[in-house]
């Protein structure tokens, strides 16, 4: 099995080999036999199917004195149910920026295929319904959906994009939550012109090959005389193809952080220039990203300037210790600024005016939280990560747009301490999981490296619940509850939405019916920097049956094993090691005896101590006492680890599952 995650290449050819196939896809004319076929072999179950998608990127000179890039696309889409209508809408992102550099579409064909009555009917695209959205001050997205689109419908789209950003070619998909029949990338690509290819995923290339040719460049200088000059080289081309050949769609399954890490895609950086243009490699450090960001105006430029605006407020938030003024600012900022959910990198309003009107995007808010610690004399840095939902980044070389989030990080007391002030209900020093996700980089001179590992974490939990006093009604008892931080966290956000009488509300449907839950008690719910605890009264009702279930677990077990597909081609990415302990107290009631009982059962996950299941019950007296504890001592396994991780996880659901049976003395 392949556990090969990415593979990032600084020369070109290890993603290539020599060679020429001679299998090349037609787009056949679409015809009645095309649109009645409503199953593929790929995948029976899709909503729609890449039929083809076929892309091609050739460089070329133009007449702003360098060079352009022209992308091509033809793609064709069997949609097959309602589920597959999204296929039919486009956005298609275009650059502009100073000096002239733009990227334009220059041209588009897009075509509906319906069956009527026996006959192909064809609906185009009009231009009218093509739209620009001015997504920021330099994307514009140009978005459509196709007509006429309905169960049964193949469409077909051609267009393209002519680009002044050699920078980033234009990356590519081989695969996504749509099954692919044919997806085919071909690049041609001037030797004086060095790209870093960056090839993840786990789908191998039915056709992978490149062959070498000559060609003629002709570029355009315009001069300040109003004329222009004309130059005219031959170079040396490269022209890569790379095929993959029925892909079914990607299904997530439980624990993977971002289905983007592991679908197979290739990426394109430039890293530098070869005669005959001048010599210049072009792959940044670190630091030298890290410098560019502290003097942009979009981000770093004003946070140590003399900010009097922060004077008042930092007066009544200074303290007589380091530690206890960062954790009035921080209180400050996460209290009395409203998050407006966007994500990224960069400013949209300066930090003075994210101050004066209480708001802000992420990155503003914590860089207003990072400007207001140095203004007290504390050490701190932005700190740039990428989210476990948006992928992880490449730690080789410095790839800023493939960074999404913005924290603070501090000094104190020689202690680092990692902040984000935009979530309301987190805590001094705590991130959310969703920051755990490998390598971030402090926003300074030396661009300090920081590790944000999952297997880190540990989330521990402790419920107790005891049902005792049994009468001829039932019996009472008591339910306690100490939840881990981040079970804390869910349970105060869930309060804050729905308000608290919810977590009792939850609890009463965990237990199930036949429980009564009254004078429900949550502590520490203010008290962020810490776990929330849950208390309550129980009662449940004796039904008088002859034979009586009771499940152990009362609701709180593994009902099922998360982990469904018998194989797994990618890791299981958890978001933290646990630690979760379960006890119960039950007595026996008058007139019955105990029928069936668990057997009692200590499990390793392996011999290297990463995790270990035990279920221990005795009856002593007609006193019930058990107790399941499940350890996991790392938060990520790879694909060869996934059936040893099932059968744990398949034992402890069964484990879970089983009852104790009362029966009712003769």
């Amino acid at each position: 099995m392949r556990t090969v995650l990415l593979a990032i290449t600084l020369g070109a050819g290890a993603l290539s080999a020599y060679g020429q196939s001679k299998e090349v896809y037609k787009f056949e004319k679409i015809n009645p036999e095309m649109l009645r076929q409503r199953l593929y072999p790929v995948d029976s179950g899709a909503t729609a199917v890449i039929l083809a998608d076929v892309g091609e990127t050739e460089i070329e000179g133009n007449a702003k004195g360098f060079f352009s890039f022209v992308f091509t696309r033809h793609k064709r889409v069997h949609i097959l149910g309602k589920g597959g209508y999204d296929e039919a809408t486009f956005a298609l992102p275009l650059y502009h920026q100073v000096h002239d550099a733009e990227e334009k579409l220059e041209s588009i064909r897009a075509t509906s295929y319906n069956l009527e009555n026996g006959q192909v009917v064809e609906t185009r695209l009009s231009k009218d319904n093509i739209f620009t959205e001015k997504f920021s001050k330099n994307v514009d997205i140009k978005k459509f959906t196709l007509p006429s689109v309905k169960e049964g419908t193949i469409i077909d789209i051609e267009y393209k994009i002519a680009s002044d950003y050699l920078y980033t070619l234009q990356p590519w998909d081989f695969q996504g939550s749509t099954p692919r029949l044919w997806s085919e990338y071909r690049l041609s690509l001037p030797q004086f012109l060095d790209y870093m290819f960056i090839y993840k995923g786990y789908v191998p290339f039915y056709i992978n090959e490149k062959k070498d040719r000559q060609q003629q460049f002709s570029v355009i200088q315009p001069n300040q005389f109003e004329r222009s000059d004309y130059y005219k080289f031959t170079a040396g081309i490269t022209d890569y193809r790379w095929v993959t050949k029925n892909v079914p769609g990607f299904k997530p399954e439980a624990y993977i952080s971002s289905p983007q890490n592991f679908m197979s895609h290739i990426d394109f950086q430039l890293s530098g220039y070869r005669e005959p243009l001048t010599i210049k490699d072009l792959v940044p450090t670190w630091p030298q990203q890290a410098r560019e960001l502290l003097q942009s105006e979009s981000f770093g430029q004003k946070l140590d300037k003399n900010n009097g605006y922060l004077s008042d407020v930092m007066r009544t938030l200074t303290r007589s210790t380091k530690e206890a003024t960062a954790r009035a600012v921080f209180t400050y900022v996460r209290d009395n600024f409203t998050c407006d959910g966007q994500q990224g990198l960069y400013l949209h309003s300066s930090v003075k005016d994210v101050f004066k009107n209480r708001k802000g995007s992420v990155a503003e808010l914590n860089l207003l939280l990072v400007t207001m610690l140095r203004y007290a004399d504390i050490d701190a840095d932005p700190l740039m990560l990428s989210t476990r939902s948006n992928g992880t980044v490449f730690t080789t070389y410095p790839m800023l747009s493939r960074f999404n989030y913005i924290i603070a990080t501090a000094e104190i007391d020689g202690q680092k301490v990692y902040l984000d002030a935009s979530k309301p209900r987190l805590g001094f020093n705590r991130l959310s999981t969703e920051c755990y996700n490998g390598m971030a980089r402090a926003i300074n001179n030396e661009a300090t490296p920081v590790v944000f590992a999952t297997d880190s974490l540990r989330e521990t939990q402790m419920i107790n619940v005891f049902l005792g006093n049994p009468d001829k009604k039932g019996w009472t008892g008591t339910f306690q509850q100490v939840a881990g931080y981040y079970e804390s966290y869910r349970l105060r956000q869930e309060a804050a939405e729905k308000g608290s009488n919810t977590l009792g509300a939850d609890l009463k449907k965990t237990l199930g019916s036949s429980v009564t839950v009254e004078k429900v008690v949550v502590d520490s719910m203010d008290r962020l920097d810490g776990s929330l605890a849950l208390r309550a009264d129980l009662s449940m009702e004796l039904s008088g049956d002859d034979i009586i279930y009771v499940n152990p677990m009362m609701g709180f077990g593994l009902r099922s094993n998360p982990f469904i597909s018998p194989e797994r081609s990618y890791p299981v990415e958890m978001p933290y090691c646990m630690d979760d302990l379960y006890n119960f107290t039950f007595y026996v009631p008058d007139g019955y005896v105990v029928d069936e009982l668990p057997k009692s059962i200590r499990m390793k996950l392996n011999d290297n101590n990463d995790g270990a299941f035990e279920f221990l019950i005795s009856n002593s007296d007609g006193v019930i006492s058990m107790r399941s504890r499940i350890r996991l001592n790392r938060a990520n396994y790879l694909p060869d680890e996934y059936e040893m991780l099932r059968e744990f996880f398949s034992r402890i659901a069964a484990k879970h599952n089983e009852q104790i049976v009362l029966k009712k003395k003769k």
